[in-house]
């Protein structure tokens, strides 16, 4: 096994081809790296300055600060840019990538953490996310309003044209063929910003993540594209970034189309050249 990046290795498989009657024959196939990732939060406690390993999620190593950042954000332990006081690499290089596997964020010490929360809802994944309906009436307690329902508009031309734009641009997916992706674009197609990873949650989080650290946030003329389907957890973290638009190649949940109707969100699902499926506010759309 050959390390070519961080997210990329390479290690000699045995190709069969069937019309050949099972032949065989050795070659050397790119792998995208999976690698566990632990997110610590330093923070204010009650005997003083402490820190909580907060969760450990399987990731395709890059942008593990925007992951972190946008994690935390998405799952409102932090509000904005400014709670941060300091985010950077922590622990020894490990495994055949040598990479970093933590992420340490300390608060400024006036943000709140609730430890109760933390401990009930990241025992074990960071790509799990809470659902059902508990979980949207949850968001509007959490202050997470119904987007403006008239804007952006998008040409339908524009949005049936952005998952090419979307696989143009994931070159580790293009050599491994095992990652998903999440795009951010503006109302106009163009492309802002993408981000990979083997999980769909962990990819959105670093998108996010990396505005957030920009201080780009919140995205309200902005179009989020998706590699894959479309689940309640995606929605829910593009409400909180104030995305209106989520398309994606595959389809979506039934509790995702009542997240989006719930808050205004304009979900496309079945993204082709040729035409896509409505959910939900389809008013932001524009036809010929």
């Amino acid at each position: 096994m050959t390390l070519e990046s961080e997210s990329i290795v390479r290690l000699p498989v045995h190709r069969v081809s069937p019309s050949k009657d099972a032949a065989s024959e050795p070659i050397d196939d790119s792998l995208a790296v999976e690698e566990p990732l632990e997110i610590r939060l330093g923070h204010a406690g009650s005997s003083g300055f402490t820190t909580t390993s907060l969760a450990v999620t399987m990731r395709t190593p890059g942008a593990d600060l925007d992951l972190a950042a946008g994690f935390l954000f998405t799952e409102a332990i932090i509000r904005s840019r400014a709670d941060i006081a300091r985010i950077a690499h922590a622990g020894p290089s490990r495994g055949r990538a040598r990479t970093r596997n933590i992420v340490r964020v300390d608060l400024q010490s006036g943000v709140p953490v609730d430890l109760a929360r933390l401990r009930r809802n990241f025992p074990v994944s960071s790509s799990c996310g809470v659902c059902g309906k508990a979980s949207i009436e949850a968001l509007a307690v959490r202050g997470c309003a119904a987007l403006p329902a008239s804007s952006p508009r998008v040409p339908a031309q524009v949005l049936a044209a952005l998952p090419e734009s979307l696989r143009a641009a994931q070159p580790v997916f293009h050599q491994t063929g095992g990652l998903h992706a999440a795009g951010l674009f503006s109302s106009t197609g163009a492309l802002l910003a993408v981000r990979e990873d083997v999980g769909r949650h962990n990819a959105l989080d670093k998108l996010i993540g990396a505005k957030l650290l920009d201080g780009d946030l919140p995205l309200p003329d902005s179009i989020l594209v998706l590699s894959g389907r479309i689940g309640f957890e995606l929605v829910q973290k593009a409400l909180i970034a104030r995305i209106p638009i989520v398309a994606a190649v595959g389809a979506p949940t039934s509790l995702a189309v009542e997240l989006a109707r719930e808050f205004d969100i304009t979900l496309a699902g079945f993204i082709r050249p040729a035409g896509f499926n409505l959910y939900s506010a389809p008013q932001r759309i524009m036809n010929p």
